[in-house]
């Protein structure tokens, strides 16, 4: 017999579960059917506990509860009522568990004291699968949703990152009095170590650069110096403040660019760089490709 994985024998077990009641059923192996029915069982379940304590995150302490569900799963045969019914609840599992998880930690960092409304995360959510009371479109919904996400992402990295932001604010100001640096209307600062004469890429074109970032502080994060090559990249796949300093650089040309914290990863942390950290980089434009 073809073993089945534990997901595909879930799709299937209502069909194929023989009526049990609502307690533990007990074998009863009188007969060739019976013996080949109860070893089915048997083997489909291989994997089964590790499944509802790693992936549904089941207490094994309530696995009396979970064999009641199951019977009564298995029970329902194609009672149409019974099958909505117990959709909805796997659903409303799913929420409670995964999405609603999720979003929090998307849009509240590790402060655990902050939660989206379940109930009116329930309300859309119900809306949306009658098609009934939705105060919005769906395209207003995934709109809306992204809006408010990203601006409840940024307060509640301002909170705790603020201090980045102000020392970046601080010490572009100072820098910008210096000799040589020069300011563009973006706020992107850049020094012109060595002047080049060749052309100008555009935010499409492919270019082979040099380059070392560091904080304001002085660490370096990457460097392609360090790496011994330098690298190929499409002028328009970095941070904004990098493709702007690109875009007017002749190749050939040696800048150093001071690139404030909303040209840069602004409230995301990308690995060692803290959320709305301003950044420094040595940019060589060594060609066009």
């Amino acid at each position: 017999m073809k073993k089945l994985t534990f997901v595909a024998a879930m799709a299937i077990a209502a069909a194929t579960f023989m009526s049990c009641g609502n307690s533990t059923p007990k074998a009863n192996l009188k007969n060739d059917i019976d013996t080949m029915s109860y070893a089915i069982g048997l083997a489909q379940s291989q994997g089964l506990k590790e499944y509802l304590v790693d992936r549904l995150s089941i207490d094994t302490t309530y696995m009396n509860d979970f064999i009641k569900g199951l019977n009564d799963g298995a029970n329902a045969g194609d009672d149409k009522k019974k099958a909505a019914y117990y959709a909805g609840i796997q659903i409303g599992q799913q929420i409670s568990n995964q999405m609603v998880v999720g979003i929090n930690r998307e849009a509240f960092g590790n402060d655990s004291t902050k939660t989206i409304s379940l109930k009116n995360f329930m309300a859309g959510f119900v809306a949306g699968t009658t098609g009934k009371d939705q105060k919005m479109t769906m395209d207003q919904a995934q709109t809306t949703a992204q809006a408010k996400m990203q601006q409840i992402k940024t307060e509640t990295a301002l909170k705790e990152f603020g201090p980045n932001k102000k020392a970046g604010e601080k010490f572009l100001a100072a820098n910008a009095l210096k000799e040589g640096v020069k300011t563009r209307s973006s706020g992107l600062q850049y020094k012109v170590l060595k002047e080049g004469n060749g052309p100008l890429p555009k935010d499409t074109s492919m270019v082979k650069v040099h380059y070392e970032g560091k904080t304001i502080d002085g660490e370096v994060f990457d460097s392609s110096y360090k790496k011994g090559q330098p690298v190929d990249l499409r002028a328009n796949q970095v941070i904004k403040g990098f493709t702007e300093a690109l875009v007017h650089m002749p190749v050939g040309s040696v800048w150093e660019v001071y690139i404030p914290q909303d040209l840069a990863y602004g409230e995301r942390q990308a690995g060692q760089i803290k959320p709305f950290s301003a950044l420094i980089f040595k940019i060589e434009l060594l060609g066009i490709k």
